[in-house]
């Protein structure tokens, strides 16, 4: 028999390096508890230093109901080759055409030029003093189609109610009169731009239906064009004396008495649990570093 011998297999495994005790940890952490405080104090204060400062947004909403149209559908179906070629439409889709119109870049470059908001939106890159932007390359300075895009991503949003048909227009701004306003004055200029082109197609298609009155001689036509006449006629006298042509107006924007962002108190709790967080996993790696030297 030799003097070596196997080493006994029931012997426990060592620990394992890579395993985290909790109870030491929560030691550790108790131990350095002024630590975890100042941190956590730190990033809070740094959080509602954030939340009070930063800029804030108010958001004005005007609530719309697509304007009820008289219809030319049963006429149209009496002639329609007729009110096809004279641009009568026939069933209709104003509401449709005015929510288009609304969230186009047309009427948003309308509404940019009467504001002259390319200034407004990147005021920051505007020097007020001398009228001239900051930047001396005029590749650099922003334009129309950049305040367009602007209004579009972070100013104005148009959302429609399937059920309902009702149509909110909102728009974000750091000033609750001056959202208003603008939601206000869009809707007003989107009721103008229908208004005008409703006013300018009936004036089209009463001259045409003239025209044609006068040359047919078959009586049930001129019967039809008759009534399509009379259609476009008072197509034309709504769309003088209606300002609501295309909306009409259920609830107009106010000034906002309070603002939407930032969320003041969520903004203080996220920092408050970041600032634990991160304290304690300050703490927690260099506990696991003294374990390890």
């Amino acid at each position: 028999m030799t003097g070596t011998s196997e080493p006994p297999d029931h012997l426990p495994a060592p620990p394992d390096a890579d395993d985290i005790d909790l109870v030491a940890v929560w030691m550790a952490i108790r131990r350095n508890w002024f630590r975890v405080a100042a941190m956590t104090a730190v990033i809070t204060l740094a959080a509602a230093t954030y939340a009070l400062l930063a800029t804030e947004w108010y958001r004005a909403e005007v609530l719309l109901a697509p304007a009820e149209a008289p219809t030319t559908s049963a006429i149209g179906a009496q002639l329609g080759g007729l009110a096809a070629l004279a641009g009568v439409s026939v069933g209709r889709k104003d509401a449709a055409s005015a929510l288009a119109v609304l969230r186009s870049r047309e009427l948003a470059r309308q509404f940019v030029a009467d504001f002259d908001l390319v200034e407004v939106f990147f005021a920051k890159q505007w020097d007020s003093v001398h009228k001239k932007w900051k930047r001396d390359n005029p590749k650099k300075w922003p334009d129309q189609r950049d305040a367009v895009e602007y209004l579009h991503e972070r100013v104005l949003s148009v959302a429609e109610n399937p059920k309902s048909g009702l149509v909110t227009v909102t728009i974000d701004w750091t000033d609750a009169a001056v959202a208003a306003t603008w939601a206000n004055r869009l809707v007003a200029m989107v009721n103008a731009k229908m208004r005008a082109r409703a006013l300018e197609q009936a004036e089209h298609n009463i001259v045409y239906l003239s025209d044609e009155l006068s040359t047919t001689t078959v009586v049930a036509v001129q019967q039809s064009i008759g009534r399509l006449l009379e259609s476009e006629l008072q197509q034309a006298m709504l769309a003088r004396g209606n300002l609501e042509f295309a909306f009409k107006i259920v609830d107009a924007a106010e000034a906002p008495k309070r603002p939407v962002r930032p969320k003041k108190a969520l903004i203080i709790v996220l920092g408050l649990v970041l600032g634990i967080i991160v304290s304690s996993a300050s703490v927690l790696t260099r506990h696991v570093s003294a374990a390890r030297q």
